[in-house]
């Protein structure tokens, strides 16, 4: 943190083809996209490839190199893109340096953590570049035929056995462009007319280490360890965003580490989990630390729209520097607690734990084994939501001004944490009416607890003001909007536990 960043980052929408090495470039003419074709240059690019001594880079099709020669010389990393554009890679340069620089480092250490990153390949390739030009004088997109020499390298650092191979890539420039896709089928059409075949490998590397990459979370298995191994991948997603402070980042890694724990506490068993286990508390200490950036988030803007919600004349003193521009201040030093957090051991020992987990043998999908355990694994999620909100009933509330009591508070606040588990257990699923009544109440008592928590930090905030000579006004008036939420969420409630209680009978 606070050091300038010298990398850069762009997307690459790009497809590459085997071809036998007597193969005829092939034509662009005639297309409309195309007004004519300038062979660029002949490029002879080196690169050698880092990733741990089990490969766990390329297991998630992500590639570390350092490349000399060419037009962008230096370090890249490149990250897979995702089931809405798969062929989208996102590219993250930094310039050419001895040693791998520590930003590239931050981008793969929730994959690679504490272990060492080696030479794993060297790949050398002479290409040549062709520039297929729009309209408007602008390249559209570019053609390399690439003839590829490479090898594996020992972890001593010795070469194996050398390959050799030429292969084309078609790659789109303006990949925000609205016909891009349809742009790079086009093109494609001309290449395997010309002999081209799409490639077995999705990477150079891939072909030179004989790896096939599984992406991450691994299919035809029960939907809950489905769902988990789901999540762990995009928590790891999300441990990149959060070190470059990407917009909700903290927010959606957070949301990932309590849907993972609650997936596990809602079916410990079947993973070979007890109540107590030492992942369930590290992921809720996990969640604890995210939270301290995550609810100046909250806090942060839920203030912005309350005060530009509310006459000029009411907003009286420094209530904006108080409340929002500290509310940034909250969520800058929480930001570096997360981060700090996530370079720790106890955090790496933890992603080691979720993917021993998640490879750990399912139930049989299909089997009346896994039917009947989804179907208790509802139920007994069910039944914490029924104990929780029949809890709730017996606290009662403050007889003053209507302000429910912290008991109370707390009381529904385990009825959110108890709707929100089973919510997740019905969408990995595929309950979505449970799904959908339980997000309700989620939801409900979500903005209940973000006004529990505002009323307690408008009260401190407001003791500062006052000892300050500052006018107070405008925090009684914010603390009695949330007095006011709070209440209509909780009348919901009611309502909406029933129509869950519906839901569930008929998911039976």
């Amino acid at each position: 943190m606070g050091k300038s960043r010298t990398s850069s980052t762009h997307v690459e929408l790009e497809r590459k083809f085997d071809v036998p090495d007597e193969a005829v470039t092939p034509s662009f003419s005639g297309l409309t996209a195309i007004s004519r074709v300038d062979t660029v240059r002949t490029q002879c690019l080196e690169a050698v490839y880092f990733d741990t001594a089990g490969h766990d880079l390329s297991a998630r099709r992500v590639t570390l190199r350092r490349r000399t020669g060419g037009s962008d010389a230096g370090w890249h990393v490149k990250l897979p893109g995702n089931a809405v554009h798969p062929e989208a890679r996102t590219e993250v340069q930094s310039p050419l340096q001895q040693d791998i620089p520590d930003e590239l480092r931050d981008v793969v250490l929730g994959i690679v953590r504490d272990r060492p990153l080696l030479p794993v390949a060297r790949i050398n390739n002479t290409r040549e570049v062709t520039a297929l030009i729009g309209a408007d004088e602008s390249v559209v997109a570019e053609f390399c035929d690439d003839r590829v020499t490479a090898c594996r390298l020992h972890p001593d650092g010795s070469p194996a056995e050398e390959q050799s191979w030429r292969e084309w890539e078609l790659e789109v420039t303006d990949t925000g462009a609205p016909d891009a896709a349809a742009l790079l089928n086009r093109l494609t059409n001309r290449v395997l007319d010309a002999g081209g075949v799409p490639a077995g490998h999705g990477s150079k590397l891939a072909k030179v280490l004989g790896t096939t990459a599984s992406g991450g979370s691994v299919d035809h298995r029960d939907p809950v360890h489905q769902a988990v191994a789901d999540q762990i991948d995009r928590l790891l997603e999300c441990d990149r965003a959060v070190r470059e402070d990407a917009p909700d980042a903290v927010h959606q890694m957070r949301v990932a580490t309590r849907q993972i724990r609650s997936l596990l506490q809602a079916s410990g068993y079947d993973f070979g989990l007890s109540a107590d286990a030492w992942i369930l508390g590290e992921l809720q200490a996990l969640s604890a630390v995210l939270g301290l950036a995550r609810d100046a988030e909250v806090l942060g803007e839920r203030y912005r729209a309350a005060l530009a919600a509310l006459p000029a004349d009411v907003v009286r003193g420094p209530v904006a520097e108080r409340l929002v521009a500290g509310s940034q201040r909250r969520y800058q030093a929480g930001l570096r607690r997360s981060v700090a957090a996530m370079r720790s051991a106890r955090y790496f020992r933890l992603l080691d734990a979720l993917e021993q987990v998640s490879a750990a043998s399912p139930t049989p999908p299909g089997s009346d084994v896994e039917h009947t355990m989804i179907a208790s694994t509802i139920a007994a999620s069910y039944r914490k939501v029924r104990k929780a909100a029949k809890v709730a009933r017996h606290t009662g509330t403050a007889d003053t001004g209507g302000e429910p009591v912290a008991e109370h508070d707390h009381a529904l606040h385990r009825i959110r944490k108890a709707a929100k588990r089973l919510r997740y257990v019905a969408e990995a699923t595929g309950d979505t009416a449970v799904a959908k009544r339980a997000k309700l109440i989620q939801t409900l008592l979500g903005e209940h607890q973000d006004s529990v928590v505002s009323r307690t930090h408008l009260l401190a905030e407001a003791d500062a003001a006052h000892a300050a000579g500052e006018d107070t006004f405008t925090y009684g008036v914010l603390y009695q909007r949330e007095v006011d939420l709070a209440a209509r969420c909780e009348e919901h409630l009611p309502a909406a536990l029933k129509a869950l209680r519906r839901s569930v009978r008929a998911a039976r």
